[in-house]
């Protein structure tokens, strides 16, 4: 199975041409290899980084509505999504869930009509550092688990590729303070006592280039969910080609 290494831009970079920049030079880096690249700009520039992007580059969305149409306004349907090339959907993601209040049963929700409407799901979990202080971060990702994939049947969706889950602890995030290896593996074995065999774990969580081998080659992660590193695209290029 391919790693999967992702790039999630947040609300990056400010202009157009800046978003291009950065893909074309992730894009005439990357050479071969055997992961499985995407890049989750902002919904605006999806459509002008379509035209941009290669084979060796998908393009992913940072969220997504649990509707096809209808009066939501400011929000973005899958249906759209698809019509503009996008193959992956970022949902649950923990600022997804601190600053616009998602539960995890609109998470479930969002990841149902994703795969209604045939995109892939990069589906976030993760505890708080209270969580894990209070020793509850077992608890807390079976439930985000359970809940986010209530009544999906992987097998009824071809393959479990179409789900991945992104480990990412949200003490970790943009923080510099990345989980342990040792953690991290830990944290990766007890979540696929609840997912099907092939589905693919990615780490997520200040990711850089200097630590991003360990965590696919010691932790046991399928992939990467990179925040801040990926806006430098020679660090994000190097990171892909550490997982190789």
């Amino acid at each position: 199975m391919e790693n999967l290494i992702v790039a999630n831009w947040k609300m990056n970079p400010s202009t157009k041409k800046e978003a291009e920049e950065i893909l074309n030079e992730i894009k005439n880096g990357i050479g071969g290899g055997n992961s499985e690249v995407v890049v989750c700009p902002p919904f605006v520039y999806l459509s002008a980084l379509e035209s941009v992007r290669s084979d060796l580059t998908q393009l992913g969305a940072q969220d997504v509505f649990y509707e096809d149409k209808g009066a939501f306004t400011g929000e973005v349907s899958g249906l759209m999504l698809r019509d503009l090339g996008v193959e992956y959907v970022i949902i649950g993601h923990s600022e997804r869930r601190k600053y616009f209040g998602e539960t995890d049963e609109i998470v479930n929700k969002k990841i149902k009509k994703a795969l209604e409407v045939g995109l892939k799901v990069i589906f976030c979990i993760g505890e708080t550092a209270e969580e894990r202080d209070a020793g509850k971060k077992n608890e807390v990702l079976e439930k985000q688990i359970k809940i986010g994939l209530d009544g999906i049947n992987l097998a009824e969706n071809g393959s479990p590729l179409v789900i991945n889950i992104a480990y990412e602890p949200v003490w970790a995030i943009g923080t510099g303070n990345n989980c342990s290896v040792e953690e991290t593996k830990e944290s990766i074995d007890f979540i696929r006592k609840f997912v099907h065999p092939e589905t693919r774990i990615l780490y997520g969580g200040s990711v850089k280039s200097d630590n991003s081998a360990s965590y696919i080659k010691e932790a046991g992660s399928n992939g990467l969910l990179v925040g801040g590193a990926s806006l430098n695209a020679q660090e994000f290029v190097k990171i892909i080609k550490s997982a190789e």
